[in-house]
């Protein structure tokens, strides 16, 4: 019995702060006072945890790791260096998976801390991770909203909607240049700053420090970098399900009068319209965005105005998790499944077996998916 009472003391390190510390490592021990000045007092009731959760982290990551830098990167080398595919709209995909790749490039910090089993890199290792990641996670929410955006023009306004290179290359600037704020004020602690979270192995801003100026921080960055992005990206991708549904009755009622199957010419029944495809891929996009960044948002929330026992160290590292998981993702939503891009990578490494065909066939919808295909296919 005394035994599982020790067991159940660790292992609740997950979800419960420690009731007792008797002779029970806690999260904090062996740090330097400089370190704890570093650390939300949130943390300092909290035990370490079991050595195998440090392990099972680290693998994970490890994997994430590969599979975005992987993914990403095969992204960024065949978009920058394949002519036809640097097409207006598919800067705002390559941007993407530029802030992907940076993402995950951060992971080592985490991967070695995890290993260490603690805060090992130091506080200068907690601000390079916290100030990539704020970049890459704020620039990969407002990419998403200028994708959605140029998609929605693309669709919805076929004959002048269309993304111009000047155009995109400025969406791309205002992303770098919004999220720079956000990531330089926490820094250099002039309003907020980057602390360790968790197991104190990865670092983020500071939502747990209950001063007026930590809640208003977080309550902004909320509502700027992720309740804002997510709204526009809701209506842009519901106006692009409206316009491609509207479309496909209009070409049955049309085939109705004309006494015809169908409008479209050569069409394959077994194969999907563009459309089709097209609807599918913003719905994907919308729910991977809410998937990926509403536990972060919700833990932010819940940490800086509501009850902060709710959030144990177990507890905060899964938002960052589903964050990382969609790093990995995003390159097959947005490039893998593009079939040019898959026309390239089949030329490139043959090896793959990727079958993709030839997309001159005619879909009957010209001037909404013709113009779409470059950066509203997925």
């Amino acid at each position: 019995m005394e035994n599982e009472t020790q067991n159940s003391n660790v292992y609740g390190a997950y979800f419960a702060p420690l009731r007792s510390g008797d002779g029970v490592k806690m999260l904090v021990d062996g740090l330097s006072s400089a370190e704890l000045e570093f650390i939300p007092e949130h943390w300092l009731s909290y035990p370490a945890p079991p050595a195998s959760a440090h392990t099972a982290l680290a693998l994970m990551y490890c994997f994430f790791t590969a599979a975005a830098l992987i993914g990403n990167g095969l992204v960024i080398y065949i978009f920058a260096t394949t002519k036809s595919l640097r097409t207006s709209s598919n800067l705002l995909i390559l941007n993407l998976a530029i802030f992907d790749f940076i993402m995950m490039a951060k992971a080592p910090i985490f991967i070695y801390n995890s290993a260490m089993r603690g805060f090992a890199i130091g506080t200068l290792g907690c601000q390079i991770f916290a100030l990539v990641g704020s970049y890459s996670g704020i620039g990969s929410a407002m990419t998403n909203l200028c994708i959605a955006y140029d998609r929605h023009s693309t669709i919805t306004r076929p004959l002048d909607g269309r993304l111009s290179r000047g155009k995109a290359l400025l969406l791309i600037a205002f992303v770098w240049i919004y999220t720079t704020p956000w990531s330089l004020l926490p820094l250099f602690r002039i309003w907020g700053r980057f602390v360790p979270e968790g197991y104190l192995t990865a670092c983020s801003f500071d939502y747990l420090t209950n001063t007026f100026d930590t809640k208003l921080f977080t309550g902004c960055i909320f509502i700027f970098t992720y309740a804002i992005p997510l709204l526009l990206i809701m209506y842009y991708y519901s106006g692009i399900v409206k316009q491609v549904f509207a479309h496909e009755a209009a070409l049955r009622e049309q085939a109705k009068k004309m006494n015809v199957e169908s409008l479209r010419s050569n069409q394959n029944a077994s194969a999907e319209s563009a459309e089709i495809r097209i609807a599918k891929a913003a719905l994907t996009v919308c729910f991977l965005y809410v998937a990926s960044w509403t536990p972060y948002g919700i833990m932010s929330l819940i940490g800086a105005f509501g009850d902060q026992q709710l959030l144990s160290p177990g507890v905060t590292m899964i938002p960052a998790i589903a964050c990382k998981g969609v790093a990995c993702i995003d390159p097959w939503v947005y490039a893998i499944s593009h079939p040019k891009y898959r026309q390239e990578l089949q030329r490139r490494m043959p090896w793959l077996q990727i079958r993709e065909p030839d997309d001159n066939v005619s879909t009957g919808t010209n001037n909404t998916t013709n113009s779409a295909a470059p950066a509203a296919t997925a």
